[in-house]
């Protein structure tokens, strides 16, 4: 009985060991920040994207277009069966537009790391004239 206890801290201080990890924070903050940033690019493409486009095509609403394969029946309580492939046009502009912002970002990142890579790392301070002296001392001692 006390094996299955020590299989049970060993798993839970292996749990600790991988929370306490700075990489899933990083990658806690970026979820959050991701699920944020979802709704930004919902709000952005169904409020300012869509109404023109759906304007330019004669006042297209593309969240209503839809394929009905089968009608809603009240007297039943079924529901309407349908495609809806508008829904779907407004999923791909919003991946595109998520793609778009995330590839400006990684292009950014590696521009400033090419940019960084590119500088000559700093000369080393010159040596102190105490840091001079001690070394003259060490060097006779040495030599002796």
């Amino acid at each position: 009985m006390s094996e299955p206890a020590k299989t049970k801290q060993t798993i839970f201080g292996e749990f600790r060991e991988f929370i306490a990890r700075g990489n899933v924070i990083d990658l806690a903050v970026g979820v959050i920040i991701g699920a944020a940033f979802n709704d930004i690019v919902k709000g952005l493409v169904d409020n300012v994207v869509m109404p023109p486009i759906g304007l330019l095509l004669s006042g297209v609403d593309f969240s209503q277009m839809k394929f009905v394969l089968k009608a809603a029946d009240p007297a039943k309580k079924a529901a309407e069966v349908a495609i809806q492939y508008g829904l779907f046009f407004n999923t791909l502009i919003k991946f595109v537009i998520v793609a778009w912002v995330v590839f400006l970002l990684v292009k950014g990142v590696n521009a400033i790391r090419r940019r960084d890579a590119a500088t000559p790392p700093a000369a080393p301070p010159a040596p102190t004239p105490q840091e001079l002296l001690l070394t003259e001392i060490r060097d006779l001692l040495k030599s002796r």
